[in-house]
């Protein structure tokens, strides 16, 4: 049973590192999302600054042609020759800032894309980073990390309590923590708590308080159909006082009566 409780503490200490190699991961995505971001902004910049050029000498040409227009009106004999510069030069820079306008709309459009992809890439690191979070954390703490007081065993959370008390006071402290008095039904819950409690007395979930000789465990089920662990000779019923069983020395059941004062084990199942 040590060895196997030895194993498992190994297996979770390397559990714990996986979350660091995860958490790297997520980095990555995040630094290459924000030199995304630095270049569309450069892109951007570098591009109005073009169309600022163009447009500027767009202007300066659209002036000289109006200048060139108002000054031919006088000078009939050369008024076709003299706009047709102009007029050539006008048309290649507005072809020019189309073709700006083109490639400005097309790289935002690329760029969006790409943004898209790191984002979709960044929230499945997000979602698979939570899932690794909460699997290496239920396997560090099985019954949850505000319940480190409960221990994990085949499914089940138990509590040992640190006080002694009666029967039905130990029963009344389970269900306040949403569990109940433990049930021994197979051979290795009976090692498990034996090992636990080590010869001290613990109360568990079984009784005949409603009916004598007849034990059922706290649930309703009826212990002699199933597994049993008694102490030879018992349940005696003393004093025909003797209604609720403990553990014992060996992890034996005893009947004793029910005010008697012993530490208590409650049982509930894994918190989803």
């Amino acid at each position: 049973m040590d060895m196997e409780r030895l194993q498992d503490e190994l297996r979770m200490f390397k559990d714990r590192h996986f979350p660091q190699q995860r958490l790297r991961s997520s980095l990555t995505v995040y630094v290459l999302l924000a030199l995304s971001y630095l270049l569309i902004i450069i892109l951007f910049v570098v591009s109005l600054s073009r169309v600022s050029v163009l447009s500027s000498q767009l202007s300066e040409q659209r002036s000289e042609l109006k200048q060139n227009h108002s000054s031919n009106e006088f000078k009939p004999g050369y008024g076709n020759l003299t706009w047709l510069l102009p007029r050539l030069s006008v048309s290649v820079l507005s072809s020019q800032l189309s073709e700006l306008r083109s490639e400005l709309k097309q790289n935002h459009s690329s760029n969006e894309f790409k943004l898209s992809v790191l984002s979709s890439q960044l929230s499945e690191q997000r979602s698979e980073l939570k899932q690794n979070h909460s699997s290496n954390e239920f396997k560090l703490f099985p019954c949850g990390p505000e319940a480190r007081e409960w221990e994990y065993f085949s499914g089940k959370c138990y509590y040992f309590s640190l006080r002694v008390t009666s029967w039905q006071t130990a029963k009344a402290l389970c269900e306040e923590k949403h569990a109940q008095l433990a049930i021994i039904n197979s051979h290795a819950k009976q090692n498990f708590i034996m090992y636990r409690t080590r010869d001290k007395r613990f109360w568990i979930g079984l009784s005949d308080q409603n009916a004598e000789g007849e034990w059922k465990w706290i649930d309703g089920s009826d212990s002699t159909a199933g597994f049993t662990y008694w102490k030879e000779g018992e349940p005696s019923d003393s004093n025909h006082n003797e209604d609720c069983a403990h553990v014992w020395t060996y992890g034996e059941w005893n009947d004793v009566h029910c005010t008697y004062e012993c530490y208590y084990i409650c049982e509930k199942p894994v918190p989803l």
